[in-house]
């Protein structure tokens, strides 16, 4: 294109004041924030505003129609990508899968690169840093594993097609007006965390925002409704570095308990709980402000004052949604101790099935003491053989407690292991701030199975209010284990503080006690048929359980089964149909299209290999 000849970024980018943010969120914007695209210098490219220009808020999608897809006529030329990839100053990145070193085929091939990458595959911070990479490749499609057999086959399968590494928010707004005018699939990634796989997609244009690590605290913010510390996250900051940074400053962030987490990415858009959730809510409901690219292309500061719908709706109704967040302010807290304790105990010589079962049974009944004390306990409860079990408290993370408040507060749930004949050594530590607790109670995530899925439930109060109930919940997770199936679990609640601003976040984490996930499994050569037959199983059988004896609640969309029956009442709630509403108002061409999102029952996948993956066209039903 002629007309995009010469430093086209310096034609397209005006550098914003920051006034008006300023004025609507109470705080500057980033530097790179202020590098926006406006409809002054899109009036200078002529005929290129058919690539670049900005859209409205219309509906042009019609039923039947798939998103345009590689190999299609209407796919852009190389001419459009290269006129995109010099208006993003050359942020444009042709996809290459993260193991296209193990194959052949590829001009990547090196052996010896190929083995650091297999070592390291489980490692987030691999994938984190990757601009295209997930971190569950089984909703990606599994196209491209690290392999000792060259010869096979490597192909993007869900991968997004190109990325573009944001450093500006005009970069940003160029890639989702670029896409919507091209009628392509557009995702976000940050970190690439989400169960199941909300950040890839085949043939689509992604836009990585895992490099805006800025922050910055401020001592005294002011809101409408709010005055006191917050700090303003860049979109790619983790939860490891939010940490970090708030240890240095002398104050507490509410963010994941993951590592590398992005804070400010899809964990905050899905609601996010927290190690401080059971003292201050959800990550969703410290957000004081955020600054957002909507679907049409431009750039808005949403608050409680200036966008009150939208600032309802980001707040917990999905990442990958309503909009591409840049950034958000968020309130924090002043230091806080923690107690962190780590302990088990097993069946064994003197320590029956029943026995065991007798005090994992004890655990659940002090659950509302402890939620209610401000703590978070993370466990695992697996059979590590036929009628063998094993209990982990990996760790019990007692926030604003000394040791011997902590011990305090467990000691009759000591007692009754001791009565009960089970004996643990606990391995407790008082940490005077958040990082030194959160960073020895939590080790790095593992991720990158191919073989496994995971469901989840949020498990309410009120089954611990009926004696009976509670019987049947225990019950149900007791059923789940000795089938063979891990029980992963969080002893938590996630209520709205007291003056917080109401939001979308999943109504069921109002009232949990109990956040719970399993999962299934399959070894590397069961067919996908057989795969899709135990994932079945899994969803209906297995979680079937869990459902029934909490019809009424729900479960965490970021960590849940893709194939969640009624995932609207499931992740949504009672808030899905005034999400629906602003759906359809802020983004009614679906250019936000994410798995289990709002509005995605009115589109499809056609998986190449029959699998609820990312691998193939994205159409309207």
């Amino acid at each position: 294109m002629a007309l995009l000849k010469g430093a086209l970024l310096a034609v397209l980018l005006a550098t914003a004041g920051d006034a008006a943010s300023c004025k609507a969120s109470a705080a500057p914007l980033f530097e790179y924030e202020k590098v926006q695209l406006t409809e002054q210098t899109l009036a200078k490219l002529g005929r290129a505003q058919s690539l670049f220009g900005f859209g409205n808020m219309t509906n042009t999608t019609q039923s039947g129609t798939c998103k345009v897809f590689p190999g299609d006529r209407q796919w852009p030329s190389q001419a459009s990508w290269a006129a995109l990839n010099k208006a993003v100053d050359g942020a444009l990145i042709e996809t290459v899968p993260l193991a296209a070193s193990c194959y052949s085929s590829w001009p990547q091939y090196d052996s010896e690169l190929c083995k650091e990458i297999t070592d390291k595959w489980t490692d987030s911070h691999i994938h984190a840093a990757d601009p295209a990479s997930v971190m569950w490749p089984l909703f990606e499609g599994r196209s491209c594993l690290p392999t000792t057999n060259s010869s096979s086959s490597c192909s993007l399968g869900g991968y997004s097609v190109y990325s573009v590494n944001v450093s500006n928010v005009a970069q940003i707004q160029l890639a989702v007006n670029f896409a919507r005018n091209s009628n392509i699939r557009l995702v976000t990634k940050n970190t690439g965390h989400d169960f199941n796989g909300k950040s890839s997609g085949a043939g689509a244009l992604g836009i990585w925002t895992h490099n805006l690590k800025n922050v910055e605290y401020f001592e005294n913010y002011s809101a409408a409704d709010y005055q006191g510390p917050a700090v303003k996250l860049g979109a790619g900051v983790q939860a490891a570095e939010v940490y970090a940074h708030a240890k240095k400053l002398g104050y507490t962030a509410v963010g994941g308990e993951g590592k590398t987490v992005g804070v400010a990415g899809g964990y905050v858009l899905g609601g996010g709980h927290s190690p401080m959730s059971s003292l201050f809510g959800l990550a969703a409901d410290q957000v004081l402000a955020l600054e957002v690219v909507l679907s049409n292309g431009h750039f808005v500061t949403v608050t409680k004052t200036s966008h009150p719908d939208l600032f309802w709706a980001l707040r917990g109704g999905g990442g990958g949604t309503f909009g591409i967040v840049t950034s958000i302010i968020s309130r924090v807290y002043p230091k806080i101790g923690t107690t962190v304790s780590t302990f088990n105990f097993s069946t064994g010589k003197n320590v029956s099935t029943e026995t065991f079962w007798a005090g994992v049974k004890a655990y659940l009944s002090h659950f509302p003491a402890h939620a209610d004390a401000g703590t978070y306990a993370y466990f695992w409860v697996m059979a590590t053989g036929e009628d063998s079990y094993t209990f982990l408290m990996n760790p019990f993370f007692a926030v604003n407690h000394t040791l011997s408040q902590y011990n305090a507060l467990v000691k009759p749930w000591y007692q009754e292991l001791r009565a009960l004949g089970i004996q643990i050594q606990p391995n407790s530590t008082y940490y005077d701030n958040f990082y030194d607790a959160w960073n020895s109670g939590f080790p790095l995530e593992t991720v990158a199975s191919s073989t496994m899925m995971t469901g989840s439930r949020l498990f309410p109060r009120s089954n611990w209010e009926d004696a009976e109930l509670l019987n049947k919940t225990f019950n149900a997770l007791r059923s789940t284990v000795t089938a063979g199936f891990p029980l992963l679990a969080f002893n938590m609640k996630a209520e709205l503080q007291k003056g917080f601003a109401s939001n979308s976040a999943n109504p069921a984490f109002r009232q949990t006690l109990l956040h719970a996930i399993s999962s299934t499994s399959w070894t590397e050569t069961t067919s996908n048929a057989d795969i899709k037959t135990k994932m079945d199983y899994f969803t209906n059988d297995i979680l079937g359980q869990w459902r029934a004896v909490s019809p009424d609640a729900g479960a965490y969309m970021s960590e849940s089964d893709i194939q969640e029956p009624n995932f609207q009442q499931a992740f949504y709630g009672s808030n899905y149909q005034r999400l629906y509403q602003l759906k359809q108002k802020y983004d009614p061409g679906m250019l936000f299209y994410a798995p289990t999102g709002v509005g995605s029952e009115e589109w499809t996948v056609r998986s190449l290999d029959g699998l609820p993956d990312q691998n193939g066209r994205l159409c309207r039903l």
